[in-house]
């Protein structure tokens, strides 16, 4: 009886010791080309894990802006930040839609958040 305890305890100590299958690997769908392109866009590599995105050239880039709501994008704004922080600032729309980088946007004329995307 004591045999049959320990060969039944051992058999569920080398089971539970057995490697486990790996996960099924999933293929992260990328951005759907026909549409980036139907809207004007490019499928390129962004960020440091260079992934796939639609990016859309933004045709009011470059404007002067003091909110996102003056921009098809984000109102970016350029320069050494202000000594008063309530100071009123003008921005220039972003370029692109690509979401990378470090920026500081501008929000109802004032210097917005500073932040790095990655």
């Amino acid at each position: 009886m004591f045999k049959t305890i320990l060969a039944a305890a051992l058999a569920l100590l080398m089971v539970s010791c057995a490697p486990a299958p790996p996960p099924p690997i999933v293929s992260a769908a990328g951005p759907d080309v026909a549409a980036c392109t139907a809207k004007g866009g490019a499928v390129r590599p962004v960020c440091r894990m260079q992934r796939p995105a639609c990016v859309i050239a933004y045709a009011d880039a470059g404007k002067s802006c003091s909110d996102k709501s003056d921009c098809q994008g984000r109102c970016l704004y350029q320069g050494e930040a202000p000594s008063d922080p309530a100071a009123p600032v003008t921005g220039q729309c972003q370029a692109t839609s690509d979401p990378c980088g470090c920026f500081t946007t501008v929000v109802k004329g004032q210097v917005g958040p500073g932040m790095c995307v990655d």
